[in-house]
């Protein structure tokens, strides 16, 4: 079965950037990588900013679409979106678009 990634892209205003950095690093993503079905987490940051394109964007990776499915279900990511919301009730950052992507082809070096 082909992996799934779930790309998620965020923007948080500058005042906060980097206590949201830290939070998703040390928090957010531990939170998630509890989900045994995830297997590889990256995070990237956009080379030359602009307003049209976010800041940031993190790409989440599971084995199949049955994984991510259960993901999608599952108490893991419920409990992130718990603390989610507790830790950032006051706002700063948002997710300005996700999207899940099943892989057709790798090519590699």
């Amino acid at each position: 079965m082909a992996r799934v990634i779930n790309m998620v892209a965020t923007e948080c205003q500058p005042e906060v950037e980097e206590k949201f950095n830290k939070w998703y690093n040390e928090v957010h993503i531990p939170l998630l990588f509890k989900f045994q079905g995830m297997k590889k987490v990256t995070r990237y940051k956009i080379l030359n900013k602009s307003d049209e394109i976010p800041t940031y964007i993190c790409i989440y990776e599971f084995g199949n679409p049955s994984e991510f499915q259960s993901y999608s279900e599952s108490k893991e990511l419920a409990d992130a979106r718990a603390e989610m919301k507790e830790s950032w009730k006051d706002g700063g950052w948002e997710i300005t678009w996700r999207a899940p992507y099943e892989e057709m082809k790798t090519w590699e070096r």
